[in-house]
């Protein structure tokens, strides 16, 4: 556990994508496994442990320290587990502190009544760095600025092998994969995966500015548009049927009407959507289907999903991912003709000669509820990843208006000192008839620098007017120009809608709260798409 502890507090305060990169490949070279395993799995967010719950984790530390002054204390520090951490009364416990391996293995085998004195032996025997590891391990609360694919590029560097190739084996993969860190060393060959079905790393976009067009010429780029649904892949082989996230978590069960028509052999790259009346229906329809794992017939029938396919990885037992992207497109065509199977169709080319003809196209995007187009080089091959200038994401304008903040909370990692994630709204008549007041309607935590975030973090703790745990709740005088690209009903927002992805696009210090937008114009923008 000291050394996964030592890792994470690295990750922690490293800001750097490559020093970042540096500190896994070297616990990946020095761990031992089963260790260095667990920590992968947790790092890339595949370690099940079920029965460790925060509302657990505070039931221990209550039995030990006073409510108030916990409660203050969190206050403070804003993180559960670094308050833990630092507030947990040490006593003399047997034997040194627990192994990572340890804790995974004890925590895996056993049951729901034995994991709260499990957690409390442990933290007695660790210090105020093992104490933290531990609780953000088995709370899966591991927010140290490394993204699966930082996790899975640092195990490249330390294997010397192409990113792609460990991509390709991942889900086929259990931890503490003993096998992978076997071939990575030399010790072994490739791990041998069933491959029936199996998920292929997505080739990915890079998002392009508009002035970005003068150095790339129309000839060169196929377009589409960009649906507003989720990334899927559709494997089809030996009779097993998957459909994959983008990130390669199978969702199967959550589309069993698309599932039942995957009666096919291939693999196939695509949008899920909900449909209404034949069309695609707006993200929020199909956002009731997502993250269930059973999905009722009445939602079956009155949320039908369907697929609109963008390109062909396998046909059959045949790889196409090496061909240029017009063949796997002609591919894709000539494989629909014959098969065409339920509840999958093509996303149609746009046709254009020059760029204010595309631009034109993509002006028109947002009163249909399409997010933009994309560009696909003719002559790109299927690489994994985000490889640059193959294909582009050149989504519709970002809408705009002025919110004020109501609410500040702490941040995760190198954020945990400072209030950097805010809850704006917008104003509206009040429910008892009098004046106006704010509800809100977004919550971002990114659009500023870090010497804007230290301004805020000053402005928030000099006007706070009350506290909830973590959270403070402000005077009225902020106002955050925020970008978000739609906005959609909401239940679970007071004002009945919510942004999508909003981020703070300015900070507004000479705007009076008085004059920031009303919730009428929200609506306006949910009414015209």
């Amino acid at each position: 556990m000291k050394r996964f502890a030592a890792l994470l507090d690295s990750l922690t305060f490293t800001h750097g994508r490559n020093a970042k990169l540096r500190l896994l490949e070297g616990y990946f070279a020095d761990a031992p496994d089963p260790a260095r395993g667990y920590a992968l799995a947790a790092l890339t967010g595949g370690l099940e442990l079920r029965h460790a719950k925060p509302a657990m984790i505070r039931g221990l530390v209550a039995e030990r320290v006073d409510p108030e002054l916990f409660g203050w204390s969190y206050d403070f520090v804003g993180d559960l587990a670094e308050t833990v951490a630092l507030i947990w009364p040490e006593r003399p416990a047997p034997g040194p502190p627990p192994s990572l391996d340890a804790v995974v293995e004890a925590l895996r085998g056993a049951g729901r009544t034995e994991v709260p004195r499990l957690v409390e032996g442990w933290l007695d025997q660790c210090d105020a760095s093992g104490r933290y590891a531990l609780l953000k391990l088995v709370t899966r609360g591991l927010r140290v600025g490394v993204s699966a694919r930082l996790a899975k590029t640092g195990l490249a560097g330390f294997g010397a092998v192409p990113l792609a190739e460990i991509e390709e084996l991942w889900h086929g993969l259990e931890p503490p994969y003993r096998d992978l860190f076997a071939w990575l060393e030399g010790r072994e060959g490739p791990p041998r995966i069933d491959e029936r079905a199996a998920f292929r790393p997505l080739m990915l976009s890079t998002p392009l500015e508009d002035r970005a067009l003068e150095h790339l010429s129309p000839a060169d780029f196929a377009a589409e548009w960009k649906w507003d649904g989720i990334r899927v892949q559709l494997s089809a082989s030996g009779g097993r049927r998957r459909i994959y996230s983008r990130t390669g978590d199978e969702i199967s069960g959550t589309f069993p009407d698309v599932a039942k028509a995957m009666g096919f052999e291939a693999v196939l790259d695509g949008e899920l959507l909900v449909a209404r009346e034949g069309v695609p229906a707006p993200f929020g329809e199909l956002q009731q289907r997502l993250n269930r794992k059973t999905v009722s017939r009445a939602m079956l029938e009155r949320l039908p999903a369907f697929v609109r396919l963008y390109d062909m990885l396998f046909d059959g037992a045949e790889d196409l991912r090496g061909l240029p992207f017009e063949l796997r497109r002609d591919r894709l065509e000539a494989w629909w003709g014959r098969v065409a199977p339920d509840r999958m169709d093509l996303s149609p080319l746009i046709p254009f000669t020059d760029w204010p003809e595309l631009a034109a196209h993509r002006a028109g995007a947002r009163a249909t509820g399409i997010e933009g187009l994309m560009l696909k080089r003719r002559e790109s091959t299927y690489l994994a990843g985000r490889p640059r200038g193959h294909w582009y994401k050149w989504k519709r304008d970002a809408l705009l208006l002025d919110c004020v903040v109501m609410y500040a909370q702490r941040g995760h990692g190198r954020r945990s000192s400072y209030y950097s994630d805010y809850t704006f709204g917008l104003w509206r008549a009040a429910e008892d008839g009098c004046g106006e007041e704010l509800v809100p309607v977004g919550k971002a935590y990114f659009g500023f620098t870090d010497e804007e975030l230290a301004l805020l973090d000053k402005w928030v703790r000099a006007n706070t007017t009350d506290r909830f745990g973590p959270v403070r709740q402000v005077a009225v005088g902020l106002v955050f120009e925020v970008a978000f690209d739609s906005a959609q009903r909401s239940k679970r927002h007071k004002s009945g809608l919510a942004m999508r992805f909003p981020r703070i696009s300015r900070i507004r210090w000479d705007k009076p709260a008085a004059e920031a937008d009303r919730l009428a114009a929200l609506k306006r923008m949910v009414e015209n798409g």
